[in-house]
């Protein structure tokens, strides 16, 4: 069997799992990892190759981009010129639609694929709404998440001058709205009411009810668990008050890297183009005989 020739494009919290992932994966092959330094090297990547550049690692069919989300258009557009295929977890929902669409122009003028926004929400969550959707046309869903730590508003805080650590708790206040709780670790000489303004200013909290509070340490309060509890509401033809439910809990950076990986397969049997995850089959996620699948899934 020929195995998909995949790199890691940022080794944090994401790269870690997705790493732990893809050596779970019997049709992939890590051609290794890129990062911004090649410093510091954690044990866990010394058998493979490391570098800050992807023309280093050789051929590769599909870089599964773990960096911070406003980082993601750059390193995707850089690698499908390459005729590299790519999977991100962008998490800006306002934003994804025009992401789809201009990644969508380098993809098919270079023959690749792109599967964009495929983590756990947007992404796994997308299709479950889906499906609700299509189960019950008329209505409304309702996506509350947490308790738990976000990754993508985690990381805008730390981006944030005078911040040297950072965690923010998404708390589920009900029917789709949410309260977010940011803890951070002040640089020497910054002001809280500073950092916070600028956290409140940012498109990641500015539709939320955000508190930002000083900690000694971050470490003591971070907790990577997360969750989500989805209801729709609707109607089925004409029949009224269908309800239904999906529930789960999960470590937020282990789920997102199990469907990077995932999609990084599913990239593979797309025609060229970008995609996000309620446009592929879910059955090209899977590893295995299709025909076998099907037999155990439907």
């Amino acid at each position: 069997m020929t195995k998909i020739k995949a790199a890691i494009v940022g080794y944090g919290n994401i790269g870690h799992y997705v790493l732990d992932a893809l050596k779970e994966s019997s049709d992939f092959e890590i051609v290794g990892i890129v990062r911004r330094s090649i410093s510091n090297i954690p044990s866990e990547l010394m058998p493979y190759k490391v570098s800050t550049k992807i023309d280093d690692l050789g051929e590769v069919d599909v870089a599964i981009l773990c960096t911070p989300t406003r980082e993601i258009e750059k390193y995707a557009t850089e690698y499908l010129s390459k005729g590299i295929n790519t999977v991100d977890s962008y998490d800006i929902h306002s934003s994804i639609a025009d992401l789809r669409r201009n990644l969508d122009t380098v993809a098919k003028a270079n023959g690749c694929v792109s599967i964009i926004s495929a983590g756990w929400d947007p992404g796994s969550d997308s299709i479950v709404r889906t499906i609700m959707q299509a189960a019950a046309p008329k209505g409304i869903t309702y996506t509350n998440f947490g308790p738990g730590m976000s990754m993508g508003h985690t990381v805008c805080v730390k981006s944030k001058a005078g911040v040297k650590n950072a965690l923010s708790m998404t708390i589920p206040l009900g029917t789709g709205i949410h309260r977010r709780m940011v803890y951070v670790e002040l640089e020497d000489g910054a002001r809280l009411e500073d950092v916070a303004a600028a956290v409140k200013a940012d498109p990641y909290f500015a539709s939320d009810e955000t508190h930002v509070m000083a900690v000694a340490s971050v470490d003591e309060v971070k907790d990577m668990g997360h969750g989500v509890h989805m209801v729709r509401k609707g109607v089925s033809g004409v029949t009224q008050n269908q309800r239904f439910e999906f529930n789960m809990s999960i470590n937020n950076p282990a789920l997102t890297a199990q469907i990077l990986v995932g999609t990084a397969r599913a990239a593979m049997r797309q025609r060229p183009g970008a995609y996000t995850m309620i446009e592929i089959p879910v059955i090209d996620l899977l590893e295995g005989d299709r025909e076998e699948l099907i037999k155990h899934l439907v």
